[in-house]
């Protein structure tokens, strides 16, 4: 059976690089998971992506000799189980503010008696090049978890949900983190302040030894973190790589057209 890189490259302190899917584009991601990145993650929360989608894009990117993650909408046990047995090696789980919250998450990604993941399915073992039998001794070793830091409470937490068994990695949004903590007014946070919440993060995931991340907008950004201490960390989207490069390429064409701000994500 394949080992899981990545998990062993948090484990071993190294740092991880990857990239957002939000095209949900089987070429797309063929091409991506051959270019040298860790790990693609598959955005499920916020894409319009199905079941069958996901599934090729799982396949694609592990044929390819990458790692493939979903971010699940919630961290449920119902989605959580989906995308695992749809053959994705990993989870990010989005917006886990509470110790309960990162139990459920974690308990959904292990096989018991570990956690209670359901068994079945075939399409987990086939994109880890396994038997089923295989698969299910050894997928707890395997399959990564990472919980998402997005909110003021989830900072406030943050000792006592990365310090659970069974979290390989925290992993801030930074977008999500900036909205919830806007004041009672809607005003924003200053930039110091979002920073601050941000280095928290770093503090307490060294303190409890475990492995912290950001999604980073450009690779100098995510240079960085790295320096920083961040282990896993988002480089951009395939999104954001296309609108790149096309405004790029349109404001050389039409230097004095009005810029359209399409590459935020």
């Amino acid at each position: 059976m394949r080992k899981n890189t990545v998990k062993e490259k948090l484990r071993r302190g190294e740092v991880s690089y990857g990239t957002w899917l939000s095209l949900g584009d089987l070429y797309a991601t063929r091409v991506l998971a051959r270019m040298g990145f860790d790990w693609l993650t598959l955005d499920i929360e916020h894409s319009a992506v199905d079941w069958s989608q996901a599934a090729m894009i799982f396949a694609a990117v592990a044929d390819a000799g990458c790692v493939p993650l979903a971010r699940v909408p919630e961290g449920n046990h119902h989605l959580i189980k989906r995308v695992l047995d749809a053959g994705a090696w990993g989870i990010v789980v989005p917006m886990v503010d509470t110790v309960e919250q990162a139990k459920l998450a974690i308990a959904a990604a292990y096989y018991p008696p570990v956690g209670n993941r359901s068994v079945g399915g075939g399409m987990h073992s086939m994109n880890f090049g396994a038997t089923a039998g295989d698969y299910y001794a050894q997928a707890n070793d395997n399959i990564l978890v990472v919980l998402q830091t997005e909110s003021p409470q989830g900072v406030k937490n943050a000792e006592a949900i990365y310090s659970l068994p069974g979290v390989d990695a925290i992993f801030i949004g930074p977008n999500d983190l900036r909205f919830q903590m806007r004041a009672p007014d809607g005003t924003f946070p200053t930039a110091e302040e979002h920073e601050a919440a941000i280095q928290e993060v770093i503090r307490v995931g060294k303190k409890t030894k475990c492995a912290t991340g950001i999604h980073a907008m450009d690779p100098d950004s995510a240079l960085q973190r790295a320096q920083q201490g961040m282990q896993f960390l988002a480089v951009g989207s395939d999104l954001r790589m296309m609108t790149l490069k096309a405004e790029e390429t349109i404001t050389k064409l039409h230097p004095n057209q009005g810029k359209k701000d399409l590459a935020r994500y």
